[in-house]
């Protein structure tokens, strides 16, 4: 007998359509799985029989064969458990049902359980999309699942219970929420809030501009000044994220099993933080089935790398192209696939190894021309690509002492957010959503400079030796500049604001 039931698989960001064919023919017992499977699909066969038998379902005899449709693309991962088990039912004359507008993924224990899997939000949009009316999956992802309406979602605890669902038994209820009540926003209590930092003026302008902007960020100072600090309170003035922002974080964290349990959203900006040590793979995302990595995991939130040169050099060089395109591609054997990356690239250093390279009161020990070769392993066409350079200078000790409150996070995100507005408003219409992603084209329109400022900036570009990129740099920074102050026009204050964030690289790249 021949059954066909619906599944979802899962390629990189894509979901696409799986037909689970199944068919029983007299013969000698053998089980055998096509349509292209990895290890563990394959594997899926002695799940599959275990949960049957374990269930008090008998197991079908003679020449089992299940195909997966289509059989050129891989499928991989364990959620062809439970269609390939209701396929098998069907076929055996156990399950008398009309499967046609159902669709079914989850992976199996020995025992007939079903187990959470990966990529769940995904596959249950990419259901609605092919007309699909009922989804029945693990309890452990109907959360995330509720957040795409017009399906209806049934969670399957075990076998037994989806068999007793779908013969009319005992019903299911269908999984209704507001997702709302289960979306993830960082706590406030625990979000470090700018008010705490002593100092450090000059910095934290920076980060509102980079904030205002979406602009990348190298901050360099001595150790203990403060640049990680810095760092975790950024995401404190970002602009909220819109449903679309979330839609696609939550996506990648579903696909990649980092989306932590009863979550149907996930409504703060990732902040990631990695070690030097990680690799390449980690970092960019790799693996024999290419898995988001680090640059994609911080989509629409801030990828923070402290000591910069100390992360090895391809690591560095493979976030080149990434933060142009706001899209990294990994090709392996199996074919190529793209995760998306519009992050904030936010990085510290030290000016040297021992950090204290130009430091006004402590001599620093490093050997005659060392200094240079450490700022060396940071390429100058990466440096390029981090638009703000700022100095972080150890805080002095009545700034240290004072029991004075800074400026809170919550009055900077109000100057940032009015910001964001006034450049949603300019690029409505176009993909591009702060200054920092702006075309070359667009920089031209909307990045007009008065005489005065040209004259500046030209004498700037021509004493720094600054680069095409570094260029264009300047001008979005300075039109972030204008946008916090509400200026239509870019003047000369705001030029000679912006080019100071591109003058540190040279001060110790030359020194």
């Amino acid at each position: 007998m021949f059954v066909r039931v619906n599944s979802i698989g899962i390629l990189g960001m894509n979901s696409f359509e799986v037909g689970v064919e199944a068919s029983i023919e007299r013969g000698m017992p053998r089980f055998d799985l096509v349509g292209l499977p990895d290890t563990a699909v394959s594997e899926s066969r002695d799940r599959v029989r275990s949960a049957m038998k374990n269930s008090a379902f008998y197991y079908p005899d003679g020449r089992v064969t299940v195909n997966l449709t289509p059989a050129d693309i891989k499928k991989e991962g364990p959620m062809y458990d439970l269609p390939i088990l209701v396929a098998l039912l069907a076929a055996s004359g156990q399950l008398s049902c009309e499967l046609k507008d159902s669709a079914f993924f989850g992976e199996l224990s020995l025992s007939g359980k079903v187990r959470k899997v990966k990529g769940a939000l995904p596959m249950v949009i990419k259901a609605k999309e092919l007309g699909i009316k009922e989804i029945y999956l693990p309890v452990a992802n109907v959360v995330e699942a509720s957040v795409v309406k017009g399906i209806d979602i049934y969670p399957v605890k075990n076998v037994r219970q989806l068999h007793d669902h779908l013969t009319g038994k005992e019903k299911i209820n269908k999984f209704i929420v507001q997702p709302s009540q289960y979306e993830y926003r960082a706590d406030p209590g625990f979000i470090p809030d700018f008010s705490d930092v002593k100092g450090q003026f000059q910095a934290k302008r920076a980060l509102e501009i980079a904030a205002a902007g979406g602009h990348n960020l190298l901050m360099i100072g001595p150790p203990g000044s403060g640049k990680s600090m810095l760092a975790k309170r950024l995401p404190s003035i970002l602009p909220d994220m819109t449903f679309e922002e979330s839609l696609d974080v939550t996506k990648i964290y579903s696909i990649s099993g980092d989306l932590p349990d009863n979550v149907s959203l996930i409504r703060s900006r990732p902040y990631r933080a990695p070690h030097h040590t990680i690799s390449t793979a980690g970092l960019s995302g790799g693996g024999r089935i290419p898995r988001p990595g680090e640059i994609s995991l911080s989509h629409h939130g801030v990828l923070f790398l402290d000591e910069l040169p100390e992360f090895s050099k391809v690591s560095m060089e493979a976030m080149r192209q990434p933060l142009e395109d706001g899209k990294i591609t990994i090709s392996r054997v199996s074919g190529s696939l793209t995760y998306p990356c519009e992050i904030m690239l936010v990085c510290a250093m030290n000016p040297c190894p021992c950090g204290y390279f130009g430091h006004p009161t402590k001599k620093c020990t490093c050997a005659k021309g060392i200094p240079q070769k450490y700022m060396a392993k940071v390429s100058g066409p990466l440096l390029d690509r981090l638009d703000i350079h700022v100095e972080v200078p150890q805080v002095e000790f009545s700034k240290l002492s004072s029991e004075e409150k800074g400026e809170s996070s919550a009055e900077i995100k109000k100057r940032v957010d009015k910001a964001r507005k006034i450049q949603t408003e300019r690029f409505k219409g176009t993909p591009v959503t702060c200054n920092a992603k702006m075309t070359p084209s667009q920089t031209a329109e909307f990045c007009k400079l008065t005489e005065a400022g040209k004259k500046i900036l030209e004498r700037c570009f021509e004493s720094m030796d600054l680069s095409a990129r570094a260029y264009d740099k300047i001008l979005r920074i300075a039109r972030t500049i204008a946008d916090l102050e509400g200026s239509e026009t870019i003047e000369v204050p705001h030029i000679t604001e912006a080019v100071q964030y591109r003058s540190l690289d040279r001060k110790f790249w030359n020194a």
